[in-house]
């Protein structure tokens, strides 16, 4: 399975025009499906774990900041639906290479989940400690989904300007995590997505390395 060049093509362009990019057919609906069913299942299992700020010693759980539960995904032992939306991340992450010059090498991802009342306040994802992150993926799970559900993605310009992502099931959003801020809007029922990132080397990696800024 691989995505189509006007696809991948239409992302690039967007991300290095404003920032962000869209796309509502990224994936086959069969691949959203399993994704999503599988979220639902280690949802009712109980296998998610309430959300955090900040890392290393500044990590801590602030629910008046963030209020989402989120399960990593195992890098070493994925099942097979995640080893298929790693593959179509990787194909991904070497267009954005070669078109952008990101030096990207690493995909770290997690299922998230809001239960109804759970927000995320303004923020970027790049931790202030460590500049790693490059580009934020998100895929959003939630089949019939209606704006009067609340949760969606409000992105933010350079302007200040809003933009509203419905987290409907297959759309797929692509964030530069150093510069757009974005937030997610309290949500009246239970939204899944996948959400990650594409990550370079540690800086100290980079200079041993000798690896472009």
């Amino acid at each position: 399975m691989r995505n189509s060049e006007a696809q991948l093509s239409s992302l690039l362009n967007q991300l290095a025009k404003r920032g962000w990019a869209i796309a509502t057919d990224f994936l086959p609906s069969w691949v959203i499906r399993g994704l999503a069913e599988e979220a639902d299942r280690l949802w009712r299992q109980g296998r998610f774990r309430p959300a955090g700020i900040g890392r290393g010693s500044g990590y801590q759980i602030r629910q008046d900041v963030r209020s989402d539960l989120i399960f990593w995904w195992d890098e070493l032992t994925p099942t097979p639906i995640q080893r298929i939306y790693r593959e179509e991340i990787d194909r991904l992450r070497q267009a954005l290479n070669e078109a952008l010059f990101l030096s990207l090498t690493e995909f770290e991802v997690h299922y998230a989940v809001f239960p109804p009342g759970a927000f995320y306040r303004r923020h970027r994802d790049r931790f202030l400690t460590a500049d790693e992150r490059m580009i934020s993926c998100i895929l959003y799970l939630n089949a019939a989904w209606d704006e009067a559900d609340g949760g969606a993605l409000r992105i933010y310009d350079p302007e200040g300007v809003a933009h509203d992502v419905v987290p409907r099931a297959g759309t797929f959003v692509l964030l530069r995590s150093d510069t757009v801020e974005h937030e997610v809007l309290p949500t009246r029922r239970e939204r899944f997505s996948v959400t990650g990132w594409l990550r370079r080397r540690a800086r100290e990696f980079r200079i041993l390395l000798n690896v472009p800024e």
